[in-house]
């Protein structure tokens, strides 16, 4: 551990300190050839962002570049064009379809630096001392392979991980409680009558259906065996649902992109929708009273994992284990906090975060000054509280988790009829 600091250290100052005292030899030749490596990080809008990339090559001393896709276009990338990633930042279940086509290695968890403090959320499989819900592809089921070049995955801990755990959230409905008249407490609201013409859900087949079925199920319309691994029969009822809501003008959208979730709920066409944190962040900042709305029946959980590429070695390979310990250093988890993510390592970003956005974001204290956003934009007053409080309240009612069903293919086929209905 001291050697990987050490080596984090020199890397902004290797070349300088090599001028003035010409000191030679390693760790300063290898901090002298890594600052000539460009890491590419390639994943969705949502966690795929500049300013980390921006921070990382600041502080790590080489380039780190950003690619952003959406979720077809990393699985795209991925298998078909695998060198053009170094580092791909992917969903859970998106494991599901590349560790089998084995265009990624497994990661030596004794290189990670700060492994025995990620939450056991993603390596052991339990939050708060209890199981969390198998319902969906939880993290942990993913976590593990046998060996760097598995293409299977290990049923519990060994030390090859397929990916470094990373942001995640409890995702739940976004509201305008401005424009509603009365309660929203359940699921069954996205599909309420009274909302016709005013609500809309998200065009991500994966995640779309699961928002469907928290509704379906909650309104008494559907009843599942296992909510994260449909049949196809309750695939064809559900998705044919959705569409009856459609052809009744039920859905003002389907959103297919960040900035659309945002103009729809901001410009007040919709008043309740499938929705991502960052985005309810971003309708805030304009002054639009939106709240990301606990609601009785759990939140739709999901998280991310940064997975090293198969043809990572050497030097390279070793900037990416320098990337992936910057990581979870503390940076990116005070910086993402302030879009509503948690990062694996919540301890680390309490060291970048005041005690009041700690007290706020992770705790569910009453804010005792303004929050504001990653960019300095003010989300929430003083006084105000998190919607759905702490991080333990929130993350111990996860009801299911964003996955790739046994169905899937069933599933896109009659999304794409939802769609052209």
């Amino acid at each position: 551990m001291g050697d990987k600091i050490s080596r984090r250290g020199v890397l902004k100052g290797a070349a300088a300190a090599g001028a003035a005292t010409a000191v030679t030899g390693f760790p300063t030749v290898w901090a002298q050839n890594i600052k000539n490596i460009t890491l590419n990080h390639t994943g969705m809008s949502y966690s795929t962002l500049i300013d980390i990339a921006r921070k990382a090559s600041e502080d790590l001393g080489f380039k780190v570049e950003m690619s952003v896709v959406d979720h077809p276009g990393l699985i795209n990338r991925m298998i078909n064009d695998p060198t053009s990633i170094d580092i791909a930042d992917s969903e859970i279940w998106q494991a599901k379809v590349f560790v089998p086509q084995g265009t990624t290695q497994g990661i030596d968890v004794s290189k990670i630096e700060t492994w025995d403090q990620v939450t056991p959320l993603y390596k052991d499989g339990t939050f708060a001392g209890k199981e969390v819900s198998r319902e969906g592809d939880s993290p942990f089921e993913y976590m593990y392979r046998e060996s760097a070049d598995a293409t299977s995955f290990a049923t519990g801990p060994t030390g090859w991980a397929t990916f470094v755990p990373s942001v995640y959230n409890a995702d739940t409905l976004g509201i305008r409680p401005d424009k509603i008249d009365g309660e929203v407490s359940s699921w069954a609201s996205l599909i309420d009558p009274k909302f016709r013409g005013k609500a809309a859900i998200q065009n991500i087949p994966t995640n779309g259906i699961m928002d469907a079925v928290m509704a379906l199920q909650a309104a008494g319309e559907m009843t599942y065996g296992d909510r994260g691994n449909l049949t196809p029969d309750e695939i064809n009822q559900t998705v044919g649902k959705l569409i009856e809501l459609k052809k009744a003008g039920h859905w003002r959208a389907l959103w297919n992109t960040f900035d659309e979730s945002v103009n729809l709920m901001a410009s007040g066409e919709v008043v309740i929708q499938s929705m991502w944190s960052p985005a309810v962040t971003a309708v805030r900042t304009q002054g639009v009273n939106c709240v990301y709305q606990p609601l009785k029946e759990g939140y739709r959980g999901w998280g991310n994992g940064l997975a090293m590429m198969s043809h990572l070695d050497g030097l390279k390979r070793d900037a990416a284990y320098e990337y992936l310990n910057w990581y979870l250093s503390g940076w990116v988890g005070g910086f993402i906090a302030k879009q509503g993510y948690y990062i694996s390592i919540p301890e680390k970003a309490k060291d970048f975060l005041t005690e009041n956005e700690w007290g706020f974001f992770y705790e569910g204290k009453a804010a005792t000054a303004p929050i504001t956003s990653p960019t300095g934009e003010v989300t929430n007053k003083a006084g105000d509280v998190r919607d759905g409080g702490s991080y333990e309240e929130r993350f111990s009612k996860v009801a299911v988790w964003n996955n790739l069903m046994d169905n899937a293919p069933l599933l896109f086929g009659k999304w794409n009829e939802f769609n052209a209905a």
